[in-house]
């Protein structure tokens, strides 16, 4: 996923709407480290307020404690960027909002931030469905802070995607 560009996430929003309408959904955003950036790509596409409900940029901590209930004590046992605050955003994120779908994602997008075992380019996102599947994915991504952010945004689409394409209608 090195080589996205804006075409490339703009085709994946728009799959990504088309599928949410057919089964009658609404998506929310969680996110830290793209910094709307999904939220940016999905409102792109003309419509979108069908399918895209809201989104969080909860960049601090605080915020994701505050807007998405976040536990103190998760970002203190495994902090800010880890599977764990990813699940626990997407959760919220639905909790906070009217939509069915979130994906969320937090990670270090670089230069600088990393930490022993988080480098730069360690991006944790979470997907889940209202009451159904849920899913985390960490990826380690490379190049600099635009396109780390750029390829967590990609993926980002793409795991939606691939997590309403696995989910039987029934559970929607």
């Amino acid at each position: 996923m090195n080589l996205i560009d804006d075409q490339k996430l703009e085709e994946l929003a728009e799959e990504l709407g088309e599928i949410l309408i057919q089964r009658g959904l609404m998506l929310v955003s969680a996110e830290s480290c793209t910094g709307g950036w999904i939220g940016r790509t999905v409102t792109s596409i003309p419509g979108s307020s069908k399918w895209y409900e809201r989104g969080f940029i909860t960049y601090s901590n605080n915020s994701k404690s505050e807007m998405l209930g976040v536990s103190h004590r998760s970002l203190e046992k495994f902090g800010a960027v880890s599977e764990q605050i990813a699940t626990e955003m997407a959760a919220g994120a639905i909790s906070n909002s009217r939509a069915q779908v979130s994906i969320a994602v937090t990670g270090i997008a670089g230069p600088g931030g990393a930490t022993e075992g988080k480098p730069v380019g360690m991006i944790c996102h979470s997907w889940a469905i209202k009451d159904g599947l849920a899913r985390t994915a960490v990826c380690f991504l490379e190049g600099e802070r635009e396109l780390i952010r750029k390829q967590a945004v990609a993926i980002a689409l793409q795991g939606t995607i691939n997590l309403l394409l696995d989910a039987p209608l029934a559970t929607v």
